[in-house]
């Protein structure tokens, strides 16, 4: 291939990959436009008919997806995805740094726990919820997804257990991630059925409870395998991580671009792994979906048929995430058979399933940047009067303009969009013809618009609060 030939080419990729993000910052602000949704309590008003708006944000990640094909030229997506530039970190600076990071948690941990027995007990005024879901479920997750994983340099349950004897038993190789997954539901399923957010010594309880459990764990297998396989919040963090531009290397950390990470085959090694990543999809879209309307149908549906409210949300709990990771898995055999290839629909949807953690870090980022932008007063005055908390009027929630609210839709079809961009990337890795490997995307696309419409219909609900949960 001559020179001028490589350069055309790359410019056809150029232009193609440029058209994409053009469509989908177009789509943003005509479908954001017409909605005004609300984190808490808000109310989510089409001015277009629903079904027009769904069909414009699903529209948008099918065009993206078929515009992203258009990119073939093997060299330009090495380069682009290739990339980095190595940020030295001494191993005496790593030490010190992440001795002080554990420090620093622990503290905050401790005053989460007394803070929240003796504290005020309201939550808009507590510092153990404010530093627990605005500082670290919001603020510190999105540090993971737009930033780099922060977690190994703060974990302090895994410093308690690497000072105590441990290794008392070996981890069972068969067991992969899936105590992992059970963990993090099991978490997803108390956030759901107890008033963490409006009862602060509920919370202080959760929070001591997990940190025994996390102890315990890390001190039977050892706090490697621990964290590497048990635990579900470094679990999180690695994963959500992985969407990041900074990632830790050996020799300190590499500044790559956003969601490069997520076409190398060794971040999800497991089915085990796959089902965690769905299960963040999945998590989100079921924290929006019980404080609409419908959801809030189905679960009274559920009671209302005899099943006690903490069963209801349990079988809602489950059955959703089994249908999430079924559509998933299904599309990873309908890839197989689409791209005729001897590799197996097992080892498709490890490939591709990292795709789905800018989805996630997308969805994250609408559920709770406007939470964590309006909740920062709050939180700070929190941080600053930890032990002797000001009166609850002192504590003040800032008031976004309306135009803030267009900033979720721009966030759930941006996360798709570098979805898209990923496994189609994950695609030529794995295929050497561009025909086998643009017909293997499809699927994946397919139930990447699904989920796309799915989030796009509950931000244009109004929100409510979770039925039969009181504070």
């Amino acid at each position: 291939m001559t020179a001028g030939s490589l350069r055309g080419r790359r410019a056809v990729a150029t232009a193609a990959l440029a058209l994409t993000v053009g469509v989908a910052v177009g789509s943003d602000v005509a479908a954001a436009s017409n909605v005004v949704s609300g984190l808490q309590g808000g109310s989510g008003t089409v001015t277009v008919p629903t079904w027009l708006f769904l069909l414009t944000g699903g529209a948008v990640i099918a065009a993206s997806g078929m515009l992203s094909m258009l990119v073939t030229d093997r060299a330009f997506l090495e380069e682009i995805h290739s990339w980095s530039l190595t940020l030295p970190e001494p191993e005496a600076v790593r030490k010190w740094l992440g001795r002080l990071g554990a420090a620093v948690t622990a503290i905050v941990l401790a005053l989460v726990v007394y803070t929240g027995f003796t504290g005020p007990q309201l939550g808009s005024a507590s510092f153990a919820v404010l530093v627990v879901f605005v500082g670290a479920r919001a603020g510190l997750t999105m540090v993971a997804y737009a930033v780099g994983n922060p977690w190994p340099a703060i974990d302090p349950w895994r410093r308690v257990a690497a000072a105590l004897p441990h290794g008392f038993v070996e981890y069972p190789a068969d067991w992969k991630r899936w105590p992992a997954v059970a963990a993090l539901l099991a978490l997803i399923y108390v956030e759901i059925v107890t008033p963490l957010t409006q009862s602060p010594a509920t919370l202080a309880w959760a929070v001591l409870g997990y940190s025994a459990f996390a102890v315990a764990g890390a001190v039977a297998v050892g706090p490697d395998a621990w964290v590497r396989n048990g635990d579900p919040v470094s679990t999180w963090f690695r994963f959500y991580g992985a969407v990041g531009p900074l990632q830790r290397t050996g020799e300190g950390w590499s500044l790559r671009p956003p969601g490069s990470r997520l076409r190398e085959a060794d971040l999800v090694t497991d089915l085990s792994d796959v089902a965690f990543v769905v299960l963040l999809v999945w998590e989100l879209t079921l924290s929006g979906f019980v404080v609409t309307p419908p959801g809030e149908t189905v679960v009274e549906a559920l009671v209302g048929v005899g099943l006690p409210p903490v069963v209801a949300y349990l079988l809602l709990l489950l059955a959703g995430f089994a249908l999430f990771l079924g559509a998933y898995l299904l599309a990873a055999r309908r890839s197989r058979e689409r791209a005729t290839t001897y590799l197996t629909a097992r080892y498709l949807a490890l490939r591709f399933a990292p795709s789905l953690l800018a989805i996630a870090g997308g969805y994250h980022l609408a559920h709770y940047f406007a939470f964590f932008v309006s909740q920062t007063p709050s939180l700070w005055t929190a941080l600053v009067n930890p032990l002797s908390p000001p009166a609850p009027p002192a504590f003040t929630r800032l008031v976004l303009p309306g135009w803030f609210g267009t900033l979720d839709i721009a966030f759930v079809l941006a996360g798709h969009v570098l979805a898209v961009w990923a496994a189609h990337a994950t695609s030529f890795d794995l295929f050497p013809g561009r025909l086998q490997a643009i017909r293997s995307q499809i699927p994946f696309v397919a139930v990447m618009v699904a989920y796309t419409m799915l989030s796009l219909w509950l931000l244009s609900m109004p929100t409510g609060t979770t039925p039969f949960v009181q504070g």
